[in-house]
């Protein structure tokens, strides 16, 4: 194969950094920046300042934080979705992740899925795959999809009893918040158990709480 001419023109990858911390964007130009075929073109403190300065620059590559200010990851990720024009590859990148943030943010169209422990190496492997469209998934979030796909989805009537039982209500309570009959209730907290392979309530709402199905104050 023969060797490129020294003349050749490589084109950098442009990105764009989204995330509210300025510890973490600082972090990550810092390993970005080091490397000779990528180029930050901008950096967003919140969803909205993230769509304007894509619509600014056309990045190649949006690293995304998940959780921020006025527009939300999954909120940037529909925006950018909706676009006609040219629109950037995503690599989301968050602190905590649930299955459900992982499965969200690929059905909204994110390449990639990244921990913010993830080492500088990851962090570049992810950013040139992305620009070249394709996937990146670490081990860790691999392992949080396919436990995932291994459980059943919860349907909207089953995700309100299960709101339900977070609350510790009784059959004959969710009987009558929901309108249902109790004989209905149980049918449903059968199917939940199930679903979610859990052993009794308390361990259906453990389950859903480390699966991001519902939050507990």
């Amino acid at each position: 194969m023969p060797e490129s001419s020294p003349n050749t023109i490589t084109r950098n990858i442009r990105v764009l950094i989204a995330d509210d911390h300025p510890v973490i964007r600082r972090g990550l130009c810092t390993i970005l920046q080091s490397e000779k075929d990528i180029q930050i073109v901008g950096e967003a403190v919140d969803g909205e300042e993230a769509c304007a300065l894509c619509r600014k620059h056309c990045p190649d590559v949006l690293v995304l934080d998940l959780r921020m200010p006025k527009k939300d990851g999954l909120q940037v990720l529909s925006e950018l979705t909706a676009w006609c024009v040219s629109k950037p590859h995503t690599l989301v990148i968050t602190a905590h992740v649930t299955e459900q943030d992982i499965h969200q943010a690929l059905n909204a169209g994110a390449y990639a899925f990244l921990l913010k422990g993830a080492n500088p190496e990851q962090v570049r492997e992810a950013v040139r795959k992305v620009a070249k469209g394709e996937t990146f998934l670490p081990p860790e979030v691999e392992l949080k999809l396919t436990e995932w796909k291994g459980y059943g989805q919860l349907s909207k009537r089953e995700n309100q009893v299960l709101q339900c039982l977070v609350l510790g209500r009784t059959n004959k309570e969710i009987a009558q918040a929901l309108s249902i009959g109790e004989g209905t209730v149980k049918h449903h907290v059968k199917s939940i158990l199930c679903k979610l392979n859990a052993t009794g309530r308390a361990d259906a709402v453990g389950i859903a709480v480390r699966r991001g199905l519902l939050s507990v104050c």
